[in-house]
């Protein structure tokens, strides 16, 4: 007395056929390993900002207080932005101003060209210093640092 493990029976010379209750996940898991890598590449690329050449430094990274600080970049040209929109130096302190409602504790960050005169970072940070803002932080390069 054998058994038949085909799914079909020969009763009678007819054949019947059971519904397959498995799910074919392969091609599922194809779509995601490929979806993975394509936000694996692309996530780096969504940065914003003006890309400025940072000087190095051990100095500890900042801690995540503020999720939106406001980033105050200065190209080697002398050109200055606030995020990526360019900006005028007098109108620099109305528009973080206007940006943060006058609140004092705004996180800035100032990013400068490790070829800018220290001078010109100087007065910036003087100028947002001087319109009251208390936590301004210095950006630099600390993979380059030994």
């Amino acid at each position: 007395m054998g058994v038949n493990l085909s799914g079909s029976s020969r009763a009678g010379g007819r054949q019947t056929y059971r519904p397959m209750a498995e799910i074919n996940v392969t091609p599922f898991v194809d779509i995601m390993l490929v979806l993975l890598v394509v936000f694996m590449v692309t996530a780096p690329l969504l940065t914003a900002g003006v890309p400025i050449d940072l000087p190095d430094s051990k100095a500890q990274a900042i801690s995540d207080e503020d999720n939106q600080p406001i980033e105050v970049s200065l190209e080697k040209s002398g050109k200055l932005y606030v995020g990526e929109t360019e900006v005028k130096k007098e109108r620099l302190v109305n528009l973080l101003s206007s940006m943060t409602d006058n609140n004092p504790d705004a996180r800035i960050y100032i990013k400068a060209n490790k070829g800018l005169d220290y001078g010109a970072v100087m007065r910036v940070l003087g100028d947002i210093n001087a319109a009251g803002f208390r936590k301004v932080a210095l950006l630099s390069d600390s993979t380059g640092a030994q």
